[in-house]
């Protein structure tokens, strides 16, 4: 029966940004359904984000490259068929996945659970559900759009909380990471010039000059954040700037890289996983969004945040291939007010 439910699986494997979008979704399911059992499948490496979450009882690992070699290789044949095996024996009487692709979709239906939820957005992966909604501008948000789904599943309590709870140990490394690189604990600024698509990356010459006009005007010191495979760019900066930002790229676990944001004074990043979880902690934030829809997958409930151009326009599409929404358009004046307007509250 709908709404009822002993046991759940929540299925968000990936990527960062959208594991903490789904946070509410998680959240609200834990207030509505406060005596099931939580699980949720997530990729190994996004999985420490959400290692001891109050709301949740298990984590299920879905190495996704790993089984992807299933159709080649027996080894990750049988990783693949244990997998299935341990969502069969897992005995759900709920599925919401939120990722709504078609092996997610798959998986959900693969598990044997007759209550089955998802989004109906791409791939067909909505033949594999049992309940499924369109998106509609009404809830454009991911966020407002996973708590639908979480209101079809007989939920009741759908108000929108990310919980990141501090963490002891990450949050002592984060403070003794920033101390051996001469930054105050509680005065800095965390820049994020990378990301997995290039196109959405700002200039690298402007991050140098906002950096400046950060160090030289508020006395703020700058860090940058990032993957190690994002540490050349972020030397680019440093070469360009006059007060380089010192460079903590992939010198973070990813609780870490929590901590590190949840202290920043300010933080200034392209659309990215970490933007999202300085958004998720409430943070002082300014977020830059080319191609992506901010109304979509922008800081949740702080439009405030956001620079972009045609912010209000651009209805429920995920990917604009309109010039006028290229980041290259985005200037160092509007990003440095921005920054200003939040550092004053």
């Amino acid at each position: 029966m709908v709404g009822r439910y002993e046991k759940i699986l929540l299925i968000k494997p990936s990527s960062l940004g959208d594991v903490v979008t789904a946070l509410p979704a998680l959240s609200a399911l834990r207030r509505s359904f406060p005596q099931a059992r939580i699980s949720w499948l997530i990729r190994p490496e996004f999985a420490p984000l959400i290692e001891g979450h109050p709301h949740l009882d298990e984590i299920i690992l879905f190495d996704r490259k790993r089984l992807a070699k299933a159709w080649y290789s027996p080894a990750a044949g049988r990783s693949l068929m244990s997998l299935v095996s341990e969502l069969w024996q897992g005995h759900f009487d709920a599925v919401l996945d939120l990722q709504g692709l078609l092996r997610t979709g798959l998986l959900a239906w693969l598990s044997g659970c007759h209550q089955r939820f998802g989004p109906r957005w791409r791939e067909m992966a909505h033949l594999f559900y049992t309940t499924s909604i369109p998106p509609r501008l009404e809830w454009v948000h991911v966020v407002d759009y996973h708590l639908k789904l979480v209101e079809t599943m007989g939920a009741s309590d759908l108000r929108p909380e990310f919980v990141l709870p501090e963490k002891p140990a990450p949050a002592a490394a984060a403070r003794d990471l920033l101390s051996r690189q001469g930054i105050d604990s509680e005065r800095y600024a965390i820049i994020i010039p990378g990301s997995a698509q290039i196109s959405k990356c700002w200039p690298p010459e402007r991050f140098a000059g906002l950096v400046d006009r950060l160090a030289s005007e508020h006395g703020l010191a700058v860090a940058a954040t990032g993957a190690k495979s994002e540490s050349a760019m972020i030397e680019k900066v440093r070469s360009l700037a006059k007060h380089p930002p010192v460079n903590l790229a992939g010198q973070t676990s990813l609780p870490e890289l929590v901590e590190v944001l949840r202290r920043a004074a300010l933080v200034v990043s392209n659309d990215t996983g970490p933007g999202q979880i300085a958004a998720a902690l409430g943070r002082p934030l300014v977020m830059m969004f080319s191609w992506s829809n901010p109304l979509r997958v922008g800081p949740y409930g702080r439009p405030q945040c956001v620079v972009a151009r045609d912010i209000s326009g651009r209805g429920l599409t995920n990917r604009s291939r309109h010039p006028q929404h290229g980041i290259q358009n985005i200037t160092l004046d509007e990003v440095y007010a921005k920054a200003v307007e939040q550092l004053t509250g």
